[in-house]
């Protein structure tokens, strides 16, 4: 059974959906395009709805040719997708852990900007907080099932310290922080760590939102915003079972607005070092 657009990976669906627009664009049917590229329509179709899931660069070079397409940005960046809407990695062995395709985003990611109200962003948590966080919100409680978790996790995080590791700009709620105090060790060791990531100066930057931030724009929900070096930038929204990914631009500049006034919210960034080593300290 082919995958039907809301199966398919957020980088496939883009790309079929960029050129079936650029096929309209050029004024061209289905039928116009397979007769120009000598390719049977079936072909043209499959590649536009997704049932052909790994077109190959030679085929999308092909189609960009067909439709009069010559913005170099722009070939590139559908290029560059091409490429990566296949693409396979490290996450394919932890499905049962990753409901969804963000690993292979966040890995392809050059900066990502992320906001947390309740919960220590993935790339900063240590294995104890990992833990601790999949038996209390997950209510998982199989040794095996929560090593799984965690061997994920370190994996996920060698993401920051990769030669082409992304730009890291984590916004985190105090009572992220606060919550720990009911498990001391664990919060003495998860604060030190985000701040001694924070000290190393490898761009990764973390502010803390005070208390004295009262109710603001970030008492919705959390959410991750995902630059690429070819790609438009996306948003994630992190659901219970699953995400939802926001690709449109209107959407992206929201939650960027967002974000930026949720800096201006925080404390500075030696301020929010200067915090998180408070929290070390206390039993």
């Amino acid at each position: 059974m082919p995958d039907t657009p809301r199966s398919l990976s957020v980088r496939r669906r883009r790309l079929s959906e960029e050129l079936r627009a650029l096929r309209n664009d050029a004024g061209m049917t289905l039928e116009a395009a397979a007769a120009a590229t000598e390719w049977s329509v079936g072909k043209v179709s499959n590649i536009e709805t997704g049932v052909r899931l790994r077109p190959s660069v030679v085929e999308v070079r092909a189609l960009l040719d067909v439709y009069g397409l010559t913005d170099e940005h722009r070939r590139e960046a559908l290029i560059a997708i091409t490429r990566q809407a296949g693409k396979k990695g490290w996450w394919t062995k932890y499905s049962d852990v990753f409901p969804d395709e963000f690993p292979v985003l966040e890995s392809e990611a050059t900066a990502i900007s992320t906001y947390e109200p309740m919960v220590i962003p993935g790339l900063l948590q240590t294995p104890a907080y990992v833990e601790l966080l999949t038996k209390s919100a997950n209510l998982v409680r199989d040794p095996i099932d929560i090593q799984r978790v965690v061997d994920a996790r370190r994996r996920r995080q060698e993401l920051l310290s990769g030669a082409d590791r992304p730009e890291l700009w984590a916004i985190i709620d105090a009572g992220a922080i606060e919550r720990l105090r009911a498990a001391p060790d664990v919060c003495r060791e998860q604060a030190a760590h985000i701040a001694d990531l924070a000290d190393r100066g490898d761009g990764v930057t973390v502010q803390i939102v005070p208390f004295s931030a009262g109710i603001h724009v970030g008492a919705k929900g959390s959410f991750v915003l995902m630059d690429f070096a070819a790609a438009d930038s996306v948003t994630y929204l992190e659901m219970d079972q699953d995400g939802l990914f926001l690709e449109s631009a209107d959407e992206t500049t929201r939650y960027r607005n967002l974000f930026n006034h949720l800096v201006s919210r925080s404390l500075g960034v030696d301020e929010s070092v200067a915090y998180l080593r408070d929290a070390a300290k206390k039993p």
